[in-house]
This record gives C-alpha cells, sequence and structure tokens, in this order.
C-alpha cells in the first residue's frame, strides 16, 4: 500500500470514511484542509449563481441575445411568390399545345407528373379530351372547356399529385383512365356518368379531373389544388400559380422545398391501380 512519509501502515493516504454520509445529496466537502477545518460546498447553490450570471450577461448584451436566439431554429425555405415555370416534355422539349394534343389524351395509363412550384409538390399533367379527337360524349369518354383546361378545347389540365386525405403521392394516388377499373363511374353534378377520374390506393379518396379535383368519394373532403397553366402565342405551356387549397403537408403551397426554377420536366410513372372504392 502506497504511504506517506512518516506514515504507518496503518496510515493511507486518504483516511477511511468511518460511517454514513453526514451531509445531504447535492452537497459535498472540501478535501484535505478544507474537509478538516469543516468548510462545506453547496453544488447546487454554485450551480444556481452561475445560471444566474449567465442570465445577467444575456440580458446586459441585449440586442446580442436576441440575434443569436433567432438562429436556434433555422428560417422556412420556400418562395415568395409563385415562378412563371415552363413545362418541358419527357423527351426534353418543351410542351406545347400542339404536341399535347398528338401525344397525349384521356385514354392515357401511365402517369405524367411535374414538381411545381416546389421540388417536392408533383402534379398530374392531363389532356381529357377523347383519344378520337371528336366531341366528348357517353359513348366517347373524354371532356372539354373543363375549369381552368387550356388547348384547343379547354381540356389540357393540372392537378396536385398529393392526396388530401393524409397526403400518399403519386403512384399511390393515380390517374385512371376509362376502363381502367370495369364497372367503376361515378355521377357528377351534372347528371353525367364519370368513367375517369383520380384514385387514391391509400384509403380510396377520389377526385373529378373535369370539375377541378372536387371529391367524388371521401374520406378526402377537400379537392386537389390545381396548377394554373397559361399558353404564349408558340403554343408553349407555362405553370404560373396554383389554386385552391394548399398542397397537403404543407402550411402553404409555397414553402416547405426549394423552388424548381423556370422550367420543370415531366417523367413518366407507373400507378399503382387499386379497383376498390369506398361504398
Amino acid at each position: 500500500m502506497f504511504e506517506r512519509p512518516g506514515c504507518s501502515t496503518d496510515c493511507p493516504y486518504l483516511p477511511p470514511r468511518s460511517g454514513a454520509l453526514d451531509f445531504p445529496i447535492g452537497q459535498v466537502r472540501r478535501l484535505a484542509a478544507a474537509r478538516e477545518a469543516g468548510d462545506d460546498v453547496d453544488e447546487t447553490r454554485r450551480n444556481v449563481l452561475k445560471l444566474a450570471g449567465v442570465g445577467a450577461l444575456v440580458l446586459a448584451g441585449g440586442g446580442l441575445g436576441a440575434a443569436s436566439i433567432q438562429y436556434v431554429q433555422p428560417p422556412t425555405i420556400g418562395l415568395s411568390s409563385y415562378p412563371k415555370t415552363q413545362l418541358v416534355d419527357v423527351d426534353g422539349k418543351p410542351l406545347t399545345v400542339k404536341s399535347v394534343e398528338t401525344e397525349y389524351d384521356v385514354t392515357a395509363n401511365s402517369l405524367y407528373l411535374f414538381n411545381y412550384p416546389l421540388r417536392n409538390e408533383p402534379n398530374f399533367f392531363l389532356n381529357l379530351a377523347p383519344a378520337n379527337g371528336q366531341a366528348p360524349s357517353d359513348s366517347n369518354p373524354g371532356a372539354w372547356n373543363v375549369p381552368g383546361g387550356v388547348g384547343t378545347h379547354g381540356s389540357i389540365v393540372a392537378f396536385s399529385a398529393i392526396c388530401q386525405h393524409l397526403g400518399c403521392p403519386a403512384p399511390a394516388i393515380a390517374y385512371y383512365p376509362p376502363g381502367q377499373c370495369p364497372g367503376k363511374t361515378f355521377n357528377t353534378p351534372n347528371s353525367s356518368v364519370q368513367p375517369f377520374y383520380i384514385h387514391c390506393s391509400c384509403h380510396g379518396s377520389t377526385y373529378d379531373p373535369a370539375n377541378a379535383a372536387s371529391n367524388l368519394t371521401g374520406p378526402a373532403v377537400l379537392p386537389l389544388p390545381q396548377v394554373t397553366l397559361v399558353t404564349d402565342v408558340n403554343g408553349n405551356i407555362f405553370a404560373t400559380s396554383l389554386t385552391g387549397p394548399p398542397v397537403n403537408g404543407h402550411l402553404n403551397s409555397l414553402q416547405g422545398d426549394y423552388g424548381v426554377g423556370g422550367t420543370s420536366q415531366l417523367v413518366k410513372e407507373t400507378p399503382v391501380i387499386l379497383c376498390q372504392f369506398p361504398s
């Protein structure tokens, strides 16, 4: 055993504790001379005094303290206004009315999506015109002159591809062309039968793309936000804003990610199809 000079074998470097602690938890005694003198240190009191001193410094700093606190929570990313964004086809060429009316129609069984106005806000791009170019009818499914539609017959529209119920995104929410689910049609407010729709396989919400993506079945109670489309003299198609409620999961459709910029390209995806609808 290590011994101090002049100590016998029964004199260790530190004297053993002879009994239970005789001071409260949170309080420790000084060693060596302070121990013998009976001086105690209350660590709890010391910590309180330290915190009080720090608080006084912050208050004395005034504006400096306030300026530092603002950086505790990072600023929300997003945009201050809606950009005018040109839409680009899957092949990298600008989307025009002519190209859309040649390549896309109501029978499209793939999803065509583009992000707007933020990078995490996908949207459906749809041309609801009948495949044969003739006027729509019960025997020739399709729609012309729909709310917000552009193009020769007002049939080109775009809607948020995030369900308004619990936020399921495409491809779980998808566009269903006529005949996708045999026997599944809906009576719309104008009493016509609607054989095409946007349906979410997560919980069964269904929307009418020919009527501003209004609700056909719940549990969603809000329509899908609609992208405002415009064209220029050359037929190029642009997204300029969103109308309706905010995109699900966003306090407003301009906050929650970075903007897409001056162009946004269509991407093609395979939809998740589930022909089970709420009764």
